[in-house]
């Protein structure tokens, strides 16, 4: 009998023991939960890579049909266009004025471009368009009538460059409510060496800065009543942010269309935005641009091309397949705690109102980008970014303070890809805290949020952002 009370209490204490043990277990155990998926940023298209050739990954279910296609518009994305006549009859006929040689130059492994480090120097990946008051035939900006829609910096050789770029930068302290201070840099731009002497005060400058090039046939694929579903002009909903679509015009329809791509959702689809790159940024003819960046008083008739028009038609297509298929990497630190908090924060300072996090993807002719969950962390809509982002430059429906949300998706590999951190439409931020700060207009509450926060939960934040 004594033995039985001695046995009892022990399982007793046991149990009592068992029971503590379990509640401490519970209370350490993780507060946050990460969503199933979660990680999968492209959906089926994702690829687990994080090297510097993180975003030159083919989509993981891309069928096999369509891969001649993706290497040969690798081919033609990375390869230098030459000065025609050549030897090399695929690649000639670049200029005769341009910004650069390959699309690569400016998307260097498909990756993002920058601001020159210093004035003078080439193939960096910034740009400055250009653009007098007033609307073209379809409503879209009106080209400066000497140096046209941008300047280029670079020219055949047998003629002079329209000029460069020259940037000073003016310092902007942001102090926290905890007392912490961040410095900003904001950019100031003058166009140096004009060709045709100097532009009229009433010119309209924009620098916009190649972006990353993942994920762009996904976006294609998002079904337009989607995006759409998203536009609020009159702030409905009393949040503060009112977000509004672009129509522009469609060359191939010959129709004005939902703007999806480029800075201020100024391309309707990936077909024209690629065209137009070629033409714009290479001096590269196609069938939708069909005329060269001649300079006033040259007779371009009578400057060797590459061919009329210069990129054929399959090669156009299969530089539009490839930049429709590359593959979106996927997350890394999904399931930490820091992170996941962050994620949380990130909706509390209602950031999610621009960046929405999920869509799911309609048809589209590649079957491989069709109905599929991804994660982009964009709405593709027009917003107000306040006095300091602005170009003061209107592009078709969207307003001189008005910017496409930029999607976030591979914005934490920018720096393994590329080797650095810029970010915004001229790079002027040097980091993810950096771009927050500059946030205005629409975003201004989402930002006085974030700088409301505490450092550990800024941090947070931050950590989420640059998981993506």
């Amino acid at each position: 009998m004594q033995h039985y009370f001695k046995t009892g209490k022990l399982l007793l204490l046991t149990t009592i023991l068992s029971f503590l043990s379990c509640s401490d277990d519970d209370s350490n155990s993780p507060k946050y939960t990460a969503e199933q998926g979660e990680e999968l940023s492209g959906g089926a298209t994702t690829v687990f890579d994080t090297s510097v050739n993180a975003f030159g990954k083919i989509a993981q279910n891309l069928n096999s049909d369509l891969d001649t296609d993706f290497f040969v518009g690798n081919s033609l994305f990375n390869q230098n266009w030459v000065i025609a006549p050549a030897s090399t009859t695929a690649r000639d006929g670049v200029g005769p004025l341009f910004n650069a040689r390959s699309c690569s130059t400016c998307h260097f492994k498909d990756g993002r471009g920058r601001s020159p480090l210093h004035n003078g120097e080439l193939n960096h990946g910034l740009l400055i368009r250009l653009s007098v008051p007033g609307v073209d035939a379809h409503g879209g900006p009106l080209a400066e009538p000497n140096y046209g829609g941008q300047l280029q910096d670079q020219s055949t050789f047998h003629l002079e460059t329209e000029g460069g770029i020259e940037i000073t930068y003016e310092n902007k302290v942001v102090t926290y409510p905890d007392g912490k201070s961040v410095t900003l840099r904001k950019p100031n731009y003058t166009l140096t060496n004009l060709l045709y002497g100097e532009i009229s005060d009433n010119v309209m400058m924009s620098p916009r800065v190649g972006n990353q090039m993942i994920g762009l046939g996904l976006l294609e694929a998002i079904p337009e009543a989607t995006i759409l579903a998203n536009v609020d002009l009159t702030d409905a909903d009393g949040d503060g942010v009112s977000g509004k679509a672009n129509s522009v015009w469609d060359i191939e329809s010959q129709s004005m269309k939902l703007g999806r791509f480029g800075w201020k959702s100024n391309q309707p689809s990936l077909l024209q935005q690629v065209a137009g790159a070629y033409n714009g940024d290479m001096g590269i003819t196609s069938y939708l641009f069909p005329n060269e960046n001649c300079p006033p008083g040259v007779d371009c008739d009578e400057i060797p091309n590459g061919g009329t028009p210069e990129i054929p038609n399959d090669d156009l297509v299969s530089t539009v397949i490839y930049a429709s298929t590359l593959a979106v990497p996927a997350r890394r630190n999904w399931e930490d705690q820091d992170v996941l908090a962050g994620k949380e924060l990130f909706k509390t300072a209602n950031c999610t109102a621009c960046h929405i996090a999920k869509f799911q993807t309609g048809n589209h002719s590649i079957e491989a980008l069709a109905n599929q969950t991804i994660r982009p962390y964009t709405d593709l809509l027009l917003h107000d970014m306040g006095d300091e982002l602005a170009d003061n430059r209107p592009d078709f429906d969207a307003t001189g303070n008005e910017w496409r949300t930029q999607p976030l998706w591979g914005i934490g590999l920018i720096e393994t890809v590329n080797k650095h951190t810029n970010l915004l439409h001229d790079g002027r931020a040097r980091n993810v805290e950096e771009a927050i700060l500059w946030h205005g207009g629409e975003a201004e509450n989402s930002k006085q949020k974030f700088m409301n926060f505490t450092e550990e939960e800024r941090e947070q934040v931050l950590k989420f952002i640059n998981s993506l």
